[in-house]
């Protein structure tokens, strides 16, 4: 396997809860780190959202390997941000046998 082009910076995020004051919890993200990462798509699919349509998109990012546990690897459950846009991981598994590299499997939902 060629080395990756790692030419984007994206900021790993991690889902968190905090209490809303009225017994109940609000959803929101925390920023980990960023990471320099290759951007591939992969696939498109138009689904149905809440109010509108969504076009999906299914993504390819690759980023340089970290330890299992550490907080810089990323999981699924987490996403990748840049700027406005919002890639949610789906799977992480090794890129390549010596370990060096991770491809997280991503989707982006756009309204259009």
């Amino acid at each position: 396997m060629s080395a990756p082009r790692l030419n984007r910076a994206l900021v790993l995020e991690a889902p968190v809860e905090a209490p809303d004051g009225a017994g109940g919890v609000t959803e929101g993200w925390v920023a980990l780190g960023t990471l320099w990462a290759a951007v591939a798509p992969r696939q498109a699919r138009e689904s149905s959202g809440a109010a509108q349509a969504l076009a999906t998109t299914a993504h390819r990012i690759t980023v340089r390997a970290a330890p299992p546990g550490c907080e810089a690897r990323p999981r699924p459950g987490q996403r990748f941000r840049e700027g406005a846009r919002v890639w949610r991981i789906l799977a992480v598994a090794e890129a390549d046998p010596e370990g060096r590299y991770l491809t997280c499997f991503a989707e982006e939902e756009l309204a259009p």
